[in-house]
């Protein structure tokens, strides 16, 4: 009959500009989907070079090894009798696109450009490449020497087209033209597309994953048909944690599904699934059928090849699944360990230092490395070759095997309790606790000597000695004193992390762990050049009140019961004096404000857009049972004040783990100036002016 087409999707583990291992892994992929029975095998955006090589995309070497990729793989064996549809950016007539290049038995069938571009938030698309504005339209492609010397090509299609098979008809969508409001799959369904397939470069931001599951569903909904979908994975070289998430859906309903978080660099889905139903589908919505007779038609390239095979009646096809979905705490003690995995392995690091404090951000980030220790017990366990020989790696034995996630938290993370006279002994104690039960090697130290020699200097200068405010100094003073004692611990974290295996008689250095949550950074309550100054930070981007679901999680999923005492202490810095023994410092009186007001604010400011006005007129109506307008403009008055005084910081922020759209990231995310006329005077003006 030839109506069972069998097709393929992955998710893989690329590297920006790791041509030789991102061409290993689509091999490998290619492999296993033609292992399984598929006649179609479709990889994530820009695969051959890695999606997030930046500027390396205006370089002639990026487009060279590419091609020099994309001929291993036309000249392979393991591509003949499957069509392969391939990531990689395409110089054609001096203009740089991001393409799709679709090739079967050592010939190109088509180059298809992106049409709509992802430009907002951390994707700068449109710096690098340019879309391809002619719709339903194609032109010639004439190959390099080293490609037509492999097809026997000179030109080859490039534009907007859809491909035909003997069976089928397959077209093509990248990334962000799935989430444009007016997607190429809508037209093209109406003209008869049966197929459609979209390769992404989506990464993980938490609560996400349904969005992308309920666009890729909605597809097919209205206008019947099979959508693939496959996705970058893993930590590329950046921020970003590309998420997977491949699924192949049909008719409006999930039929396979991948993971959205795993140690795996090669994924792949295969569904079988009959052409007939979509046909089916399609024949009684009379206003699709309305629609598809009046349709401009796509330029069409024939195939001589089918992705079914001509007896397949006794061929089993795939049903519908119920889609699973990870909950926020699951996906904090997930995503951001795989992304610490793939730091590690790809630094060629031997491990991780982290300050720990006793406090929930540092424990946090201390329960996410003992997760991604559970990760890698379980990867092995499950027969993961390169996870087994990446950890063997990172601890220096070729015999070493990862069995209990306590004893290698022991081999790659370094806690370290740094006290002063400030420091409690609860906060000692828990940190001390926590670190027995995940298993890290720690080290108390004591830093009053450090600090007393820093003021010292400054004593010796100036002939005057800086006091805490408890002791009659003024608030310069207490500050100055409190960021000598921060400053002091980010030396001391370096100073570690580079030789505390060295006196161990150990190979190798470690990587410093930064802890500053995502409120924190936005407020600016952190000390520039503090432990907030580490070479990455897995909770860069998550709120405290997530943090605090996700130690919650750790407590009930990995019996972590010293976080207990952690949840239930008031967060502090402990950086100034003790009064009878007990800290009488505490965040939020610092702050002025508390954590779940700072997470509203940074919604509205990043998320709503909204500057100092729209956020006061926001915010009476979502307080209004609980402040008055004055009282909420004082509040508002005070993040901005706060927010613009301190933005400075923002500037040498640790690169974090992106897992929210309100994060302050400077370097990437939230571009704004970093200097402010911080009276605000316009803008509060109008504030008061509606108050009164």
């Amino acid at each position: 009959m030839g109506r069972a087409v069998t097709v393929a999707t992955c998710a893989l583990n690329q590297w920006a500009l790791d041509f030789e291992g991102n061409l290993e892994r689509i091999f490998r992929s290619i492999d296993i989907a033609k292992s399984k029975g598929a006649r179609y095998r479709l990889g994530p955006e820009l695969e051959i070079c890695g999606y997030g090589c930046s500027d390396h995309f205006y370089e002639s070497d990026t487009l060279l090894h590419s091609f020099q990729v994309l001929e291993k793989l036309l000249e392979s064996p393991a591509t003949q009798d499957i069509i392969c549809d391939v990531g990689m950016p395409v110089l054609h007539r001096n203009v740089r696109y991001n393409c799709r290049v679709i090739f079967l038995n050592k010939k190109i069938l088509l180059i298809r450009p992106k049409i709509s571009l992802a430009n907002a938030g951390n994707y700068r698309e449109l710096r690098w490449f340019t879309p391809w504005s002619k719709a339903r339209h194609v032109e010639e492609y004439f190959l390099p020497r080293i490609i037509q010397e492999v097809t026997g090509q000179e030109t080859v299609p490039f534009g907007d087209a859809v491909l035909v098979t003997k069976d089928t008809c397959l077209g093509t969508e990248i990334c962000e033209e799935l989430w444009a409001p007016n997607s190429p799959h809508i037209e093209m369904g109406l003209d008869g597309v049966e197929i459609f397939t979209n390769s992404s470069g989506s990464h993980h931001v938490l609560r996400k994953a349904h969005a992308r599951v309920d666009l890729v569903n909605s597809a097919t909904a209205k206008n019947g048909g099979i959508y693939i979908l496959a996705n970058q994975k893993g930590c590329d070289g950046d921020r970003l944690y590309y998420d997977g998430c491949a699924m192949i859906s049909m008719n409006g309903e999930t039929v396979a599904q991948g993971s959205q978080f795993s140690l795996d660099d090669v994924e792949v889905l295969v569904a079988t699934l009959d052409l007939e139903d979509v046909r089916s589908y399609r024949a009684e919505i009379s206003s699709r059928n309305l629609a598809a007779s009046k349709v401009n038609p796509y330029p069409r390239v024939k195939v001589n090849f089918a992705l079914s095979c001509p007896d397949d009646l006794a061929v089993p096809t795939c049903m519908p699944i119920q889609w699973r979905h990870h909950s926020p705490e699951e996906e904090i003690s997930l995503g951001p360990a795989c992304w610490l995995w793939d730091y590690l392995r790809r630094s060629k690091q031997a491990g991780f230092l982290l300050p720990l404090s006793g406090g929930i951000d540092s424990s946090a980030t201390a329960c996410i490395v003992y997760s991604m220790c559970h990760q890698v017990c379980l990867a092995v366990k499950n027969g993961n070759a390169d996870v087994l020989a990446d950890a063997r790696r990172i601890v220096n034995d070729g015999t070493y095997i990862p069995e209990d996630p306590r004893e290698f938290c022991k081999r790659v993370l370094t806690t370290c309790y740094m006290a002063s006279e400030n420091s409690s002994q609860d906060t000692c104690n828990r940190a001390r606790l926590l670190a027995e039960q995940i298993g890290s090697y720690h080290i108390s130290l004591n830093i009053d000597a450090a600090v007393k020699a820093v003021v010292g200097i400054f004593s010796v200068v100036t002939g005057r000695t800086p006091k805490f405010s408890v002791y009659g100094g003024s608030s310069r003073e207490s500050l100055a004193l409190q960021n000598v004692q921060a400053r002091i611990r980010m030396v001391l974290a370096y100073l570690f992390a580079q030789l505390t295996l060295w006196a161990r008689g150990m190979p190798g250095g470690l990587l410093v762990l930064g802890s500053a949550n995502v409120d924190e950074s936005l407020r600016g309550y952190l000390t520039k050049y503090d432990c907030s100054s580490a070479d990455i930070n897995p909770i860069g981007g998550i709120s405290k009140t997530d943090l605090k679901s996700f130690i919650q999680y750790c407590i009930e999923n990995f019996q972590l019961t010293a976080l207990r005492s952690i949840m239930s202490a008031p967060p502090t810095a402990e950086l100034e004096p003790l009064v009878d023994g007990q800290v009488a410092q505490t965040d939020e009186a610092d702050m002025g404000m508390t954590y779940a007001e700072l997470s509203i604010y940074g919604k509205l400011r990043k998320i709503g857009k909204a500057g100092p006005y729209s956020m006061f007129c926001k915010m009476i109506n979502i307080w209004k049972e609980i402040f008055t307008p004055r009282e909420v403009a004082s509040k508002v008055k005070h993040f901005f004040r706060m927010y613009s005084v301190n933005r400075h910081k923002m500037t040498t922020l640790t690169p974090s783990y992106h897992a929210e759209n309100y994060s302050p990231d400077d370097n990437r995310f939230d571009l704004r100036p970093f200097l402010y006329n911080t009276s605000w005077s316009w803008q509060f003006r109008c504030i008061d002016k509606q108050v009164n």
